[in-house]
């Protein structure tokens, strides 16, 4: 089994849910799947949109996990989480019921039409490094420590989801 980093977020709420409801349904799913073993996950965290601006705040999480799915089966798994929930892509970094995003998995570096990993924006977004280091301290990817990188530190915009 290798082991994924997922990040949960959402902003908006829709007839499913609200973002908070979202974000639970899709670790329930996690925990509920016989694909995946050891479900620990962070605390949920608000922060104000990243990239553009103009949208509600977002609740974000770090959902840490063992599968034995692939990466490509990984990532089916998290857009079908996207799509029960009802998200509707409207625009690039735009509002979403829920994003579903794999992080990390195991030590791959992946670069397909379809998947990333390490993600992308993974060391520029504190919404993202900070409950991820709440589930791992001593994380490194790429022989980089997550926790000596600027956003690591930077807790502006973001706050424990009350």
């Amino acid at each position: 089994m290798t082991i994924c980093y997922i990040g949960l977020g959402g902003n908006i709420s829709n007839a499913l849910g609200t973002p908070t409801e979202h974000i639970g349904n899709a670790i329930t799913a996690f925990v509920d799947s016989d694909d995946f073993d050891g479900v620990k996950v962070s605390s949920l965290y608000t922060s104000k949109a990243y990239g553009v601006t103009d949208q509600p705040d977002f609740v974000n999480a770090v959902l840490m996990a063992k599968t034995r799915l692939s990466p490509l089966a990984l990532l089916d798994f998290c857009q079908s989480l996207e799509t029960g929930a009802g998200r509707v892509r409207l625009r690039h970094w735009g509002e979403r019921s829920l994003d579903v995003d794999v992080l990390l998995y195991g030590d791959a570096m992946i670069d397909s039409e379809r998947l990333i990993v390490p993600h992308k924006e993974l060391m520029l977004r504190n919404f993202v490094l900070i409950p991820l280091l709440e589930l791992t301290p001593d994380l490194m990817v790429q022989g980089q420590a997550l926790a000596q990188l600027p956003a690591a530190q930077d807790w502006q915009g973001l706050e424990l989801a009350k």
